[in-house]
């Protein structure tokens, strides 16, 4: 009898949570939980769509799609991939509750990937070009009653040099299935019309104040002031950022002060609580300008590098070395693609992560909606931040298998221009839009205190004059540190030494500026009938069992990162959380279903590594 090809596994499209969903519930819970108004409409739910080839607005359309999951995951009802050259269009009809007399109208999306137009009762709205980015637009000149709502989308995926993360038009390996269109919140509010913008926070740990800066729209009278209260953080507040309808909650502000709009001011709190992951102590902030309130929060924490009682460079928190154990997180689901199924979702991953030991993720080249921030914040996890890596198409050939062989030989390669054309950011538009996209994700992410680095280039993926990208994020934001190039392509620049550990031997040397990370180890694979996307395995050591793999996860910690940890290691990420597709390298299976390393293992070996740095430091 001839041996018969191994039947393919049916592609995962399921979470716990999937089956729990509903088309009039979807994604309710308020989208921007660092900056809460009452009013707040949203517009998850179905939405007419349809794919054409021409860019003129169609005159039907194909059926209902499921806001805000993209075409491609089964969670949006449609499955269907949207090519490069062809035309997304959305459609549904907005009615305002209420009057709006004396009101702007504000259109919020969370994210639409990649190019797309907005189109309201026939008019062009606004336009904007980046898939990973909120955007707003001031649509109340274009209001009718009823009003129809249309949003025109292209993708080009990996052909062009847009931002695209880990997607790729032919998946495999490393590399997910791209998805397109709106996968983000959408919704809208009402605001007065001289509103507050935004608010930034600072927190200034060593002189106990936190600096706060007021932005508002137009213009404002000479002497006008905006009222703003602080307070502790209550179990209140966390309920009506998930529901801004429910009643302020009934709290005397602990501190009340005056703020100038466009004016820092800095607030002392001479005794201030700090925020670290053991104790995630928030601040809550009520901000009163004119007719318009917003509640916001903010925390007190510090992260550096200084030098132990040893001499070594390490990461401190709030002035005390601290052990950052981390986990690689992708953000990707098998039932939503970019978009977890729902809220607790999220905190599913967060928590169990916790559970494990684990006090930090990275989020490894992709930007998760607010909520995802907003739960490290008050769980109280660490958060090491991707910028969304582009360029053109990768010359695996170089920035995956030389690369590796390079760092195993300590050999450098700079990224100067005769290197853009092997690192695939040639286009001077590229780099342009690079350069704009990381001053907006810090923008935009700036006030969450769980995160504590920013991580402009991966392995050389688009990679182009890493130490100008280091000095700019330095400008924007030099309370955080910088993992200018994490993995292979190191400038020498930022505040770490970044490695990543797969193949050879580990080897590294203390250095008297930078502190060492380890920012990938690992990728172990299991792959778990059932609990898989295909019959297809990626990975970096395969084991057949719980116990197999529970062992190789032990021998790797015991022999290799615990000696490295004490010896300078300052922080380790494990890819990853869980399975993509192909990847199934994760400590979870891809549908969340599965834990598959000894819990009780992980845990007992992540309470080493924190304890080694505490001893170290305290017993020199």
């Amino acid at each position: 009898m001839k041996n018969r090809k191994k039947p393919a596994l049916p592609a995962l499209e399921k979470t716990p949570w999937t089956a729990g969903l509903h088309t009039e519930t979807i994604w309710q819970e308020y989208p921007r939980p660092a900056m809460v108004r009452s009013s707040y409409l949203n517009l998850n739910g179905l939405w007419d769509f349809c794919i054409t080839s021409s860019p003129a607005v169609p005159s039907a359309y194909d059926g209902s799609i499921l806001v805000p999951f993209s075409p491609e995951s089964p969670l949006s009802g449609v499955k269907r991939q949207l090519l490069p050259g062809e035309y997304l269009w959305y459609r549904r009809s907005l009615t305002l509750p209420g009057s709006r007399e004396g009101k702007r109208v504000l259109l919020h999306f969370g994210a639409v990937d990649q190019k797309c137009v907005v189109y309201l009762n026939g008019r062009q709205a606004g336009e904007h070009t980046g898939g990973y980015l909120p955007f707003s637009l001031d649509i109340t000149d274009d209001m009718g009653d009823p009003c129809e709502l249309i949003v025109r989308v292209q993708d080009f995926s990996d052909s062009s040099y847009y931002s695209r993360g880990k997607q790729k038009l032919e998946k495999g390996g490393m590399f997910y299935t791209a998805q397109s269109g709106i996968w983000q919140t959408v919704w809208l509010e009402l605001v007065p019309q001289n509103h507050i913008r935004c608010v930034r926070f600072t927190p200034d740990y060593d002189n106990a104040c936190c600096r706060i800066l007021v932005s508002t729209s137009g213009g404002f009278p000479d002497g006008a002031r905006i009222r703003c209260g602080i307070r502790p953080e209550t179990g209140d507040d966390a309920r009506r950022r998930d529901d801004p309808s429910l009643p302020p909650a009934p709290y005397a502000p602990v501190l009340t002060c005056f703020l100038t709009p466009e004016k820092e001011v800095a607030i002392a709190l001479p005794d201030f609580t700090a925020w670290t992951p053991e104790n995630p102590f928030l601040y809550h902030v009520d901000l009163e300008w004119g007719d318009d309130r917003v509640e916001c929060y903010f925390a007190m924490r510090k992260c550096d590098i200084q030098t132990d009682t040893c001499g070594l460079r390490r990461i401190f928190l709030n002035n005390a070395p601290y052990m950052q154990t981390g986990v690689l997180d992708q953000g990707y689901w098998p039932d939503g693609l970019y978009t977890a199924p729902c809220d607790e979702a999220f905190l599913f991953d967060i928590r169990s992560m916790k559970e494990l030991g684990f006090n930090m993720i990275r989020k490894h080249i992709k930007i998760e909606p607010q909520r995802w921030y907003y739960h490290c914040d008050r769980l109280g996890m660490l958060v090491w931040q991707d910028m969304v890596c582009g360029g053109t198409s990768y010359r695996h050939w170089f920035v995956t298998y030389m690369a590796t062989l390079f760092n195993a030989l300590h050999w450098s390669v700079k990224d100067g221009k005769r290197s853009r054309f092997l690192l695939s950011r040639r286009e001077e538009e590229g780099q342009k839009l690079f350069y704009r996209e990381m001053r907006e994700t810090i923008e935009t992410l700036y006030n969450h205190p769980s995160i504590v680095c920013w991580v402009p280039f991966n392995e050389g993926w688009g990679q182009f004059d890493a130490l100008q990208a280091a000095a700019f994020v330095r400008t924007l934001d030099p309370g955080r540190l910088i993992d200018h190039a994490s993995g292979w392509f190191d400038q020498k620049g930022g505040d770490l030494c970044s490695l990543h550990y797969y193949f050879f031997s580990l080897k590294f040397t203390p250095e008297p500026v930078r502190a060492l990370a380890l920012t990938e180890f690992g990728g172990y694979s299991w792959q778990i009938p059932g609990h898989s996307y295909s019959d297809k395995l990626y990975g970096y050591g395969k084991y057949n069992s719980r116990q197999a793999l529970t062992e190789g996860y032990r021998k790797l910690l015991a022999s290799t990162i615990l000696p490295a940890v004490e010896k300078g290691i300052s922080a380790t990420i494990y890819t990853q959380l869980s399975d993509v597709e192909e990847e199934v390298n994760g400590i979870y299976t891809y549908d969340r279903e599965i834990l598959k390393p000894d819990k009780e293992t992980v845990r007992r070996l992540n309470e080493a590594m924190k304890a080694l740095v505490c001893r170290t430091e305290d017993n020199p």
